[in-house]
């Protein structure tokens, strides 16, 4: 039985965040129906001091939620045409967020095959963008509460994935930020180990 994460999991070290989430599991609710995937990649994003961090231009109507309390979802509109779901973390008024980059779908397949139509399974949510039209997140979705009773959006628990199969090296996409923002080791994958996490 899966159970729902609570808001002290989020309120934690961003970094202690990213690298927990991998294997547990995350979960959209649409009516009735269970959408869900085992998150196996994720990457950090910590404070105004953080060049590759949204948070760099300080407090905005985009990054508010970024300094609102942890265990929200923080989702943004990027290159024209991808939503892109992020956990806010640590404490309140301190901007953090993980940024979450794949899953492996598990629950609701027939609806995330359908959004993802004509490409094989392993590309359906390996990809931050690909999560979120997979699961059907959006602008709606930005400030969501997962930790709420009502959630629609929310992560449980999963089987924990030993070091010994999660890689940890720089964040993706930063071309443009400088050093050392660019190569800081925040990203964290499942190499192995989630076959039998379905």
């Amino acid at each position: 039985m899966f159970t729902r994460i609570s808001r002290p999991f989020f309120s934690r070290p961003t970094l202690d965040v990213a690298r927990a989430v991998m294997g547990m599991r995350l979960v959209r609710l649409e009516g009735e129906t269970r959408l869900a995937g085992v998150i196996t990649e994720a990457e950090a994003y910590i404070g105004e001091s953080d060049l590759g961090c949204h948070a760099k231009a300080g407090l905005t109507p985009r990054t508010a939620v970024m300094y609102g309390p942890p265990g929200h979802a923080y989702v943004y509109f990027t290159y024209g045409m991808h939503w892109m779901l992020n956990f806010v973390t640590e404490a309140e008024g301190f901007p953090a967020a993980v940024l979450i980059r794949a899953i492996q779908p598990t629950e609701g397949l027939e609806i995330v095959a359908a959004r993802r139509k004509g490409r094989p399974s392993a590309e359906w949510a390996n990809g931050p963008g690909k999560i979120c039209q997979s699961l059907g997140i959006d602008r709606a979705l930005n400030g969501h509460d997962l930790c709420a009773p009502e959630a629609v959006l929310f992560v449980e628990n999963g089987d924990p994935i030993p070091d010994s199969s999660v890689t940890i090296g720089p964040r993706v996409g930063l071309n443009s930020v400088p050093e050392p923002w660019k190569s800081v080791p925040w990203r964290f994958r499942v190499t192995q180990g989630i076959g039998d996490q379905g």
